[in-house]
């Protein structure tokens, strides 16, 4: 029942995740780059201090806390979020390239399988001696494999949609199509996505121990990761600014009210899905292959919930009865690989 009770709350926490992008449509006169760092402040800088809190003990801090941890581990975790925060800005560019089903397949598949196969493996190659690769069972691997022929499946069902485009709107829909170049794009922001659960990996000691509950053990490293992940954004926000002119949105006051709070709405329910990771893998912990393979899991579902999002919203409207028995067969893959590592032990 635990276990079914972790694996409800990470997808909780996806489904708010898949509705992160709602509220920013509720954004007025604010240019993209302008938008995107305020939600910044609010998902990767609010959100995670207050998350990360929680792991502290009456009569300690967080300051203690990480000047108290191992500093190499410490800035090894702020450094995947680094890159982390590349994979987010590049994540963009390969649905430019390659379209949105093809693109986001790529990227997303990548992510699920690097960030849960890197951590075990860059922990073993810096600390040989705690044997991480044991976590890399066959059931760990055979979760991953079923999460990325799901997400294929999917990518496949939007291919046939825009395939069955006219030939004007396919144009109009990736403009841009590259395949060299959106595949290379892509796997970069797969792999660079992936180093999340790297960090997470990283600085997963980052806690004070048994005084900090299960379910907020990952809350630490978490903020240091999305520290990263705000560096890298607020850097590239900024030169858009500068390079765009548009330092003026920050000047309207008019609208800091409205934006701000759409903001702060967009970044509450993008950070939901690694604080409902954290709490759902403290009811996993009888589980090791589940706790290896939750990042997965909660990839797995956050592309589920995104095309329930688009399903509900007609994205798919017009397209054949064979399209979407594609999608709804790569969307029941993609739940099921939730389940499978634990029927495989």
């Amino acid at each position: 029942m635990e276990i079914l009770i972790g694996l409800l709350i990470i997808a909780v926490g996806a489904f708010c995740q898949s509705s992160s992008y709602v509220p920013i449509n509720k954004i007025k006169s604010w240019s993209w780059e302008s938008y995107w760092l305020i939600q910044g402040v609010f998902a990767w800088l609010v959100f995670p201090v207050l998350g990360a809190l929680l792991a502290v003990p009456a009569g300690h801090s967080l300051m203690e806390l990480f000047t108290s941890a191992n500093s190499f581990n410490v800035w090894m975790t702020i450094l995947f979020g680094v890159l982390w925060g590349v994979g987010g800005l590049t994540f963009g560019l390969s649905m430019r390239y390659l379209g949105v089903a093809l693109g986001q397949s790529i990227a997303l598949g990548t992510c699920a399988a690097g960030g849960t196969i890197l951590g075990p493996v860059l922990l073993n190659a810096f600390f040989p001696e705690i044997n991480a690769l044991e976590s890399l069972t066959f059931s760990v691997i055979s979760g991953v494999v079923v999460t990325l022929l799901g997400i294929a499946i999917i990518g496949v069902a939007g291919m046939m949609k825009a395939n069955s485009l006219p030939e004007e709107e396919k144009k109009a829909a990736v403009k841009d199509f590259n395949f060299p170049k959106g595949i290379a794009i892509a796997l970069l922001a797969g792999v660079m996505s992936g180093c999340f659960n790297v960090g997470l990996e990283f600085g997963k000691d980052i806690n004070f121990g048994n005084l900090t509950p299960d379910m907020f053990k990952t809350l630490p490293a978490t903020l240091l990761v999305t520290i990263g992940g705000f560096l890298t954004n607020a850097v590239y926000c900024l030169y858009q600014n500068a390079k765009n002119k548009s330092f003026s949105d920050y000047g309207k006051g008019s609208l800091w009210l409205n934006n701000a709070l759409f903001c702060a709405l967009a970044g509450a329910l993008w950070y939901s899905q690694f604080f409902g990771l954290s709490l759902g893998k403290g009811f996993l912990t009888e589980s090791p292959t589940l706790m290896t393979l939750s990042f997965c899991i909660l990839m797995a579902l956050n592309v589920t919930f995104a095309n329930v999002w688009g399903i509900i919203l007609k994205e798919w409207k017009g397209c054949s009865k064979k399209t979407i028995a594609v999608l709804i067969t790569g969307i029941c893959i993609l739940v099921m690989s939730s389940f499978l590592p634990e029927l495989l032990k």
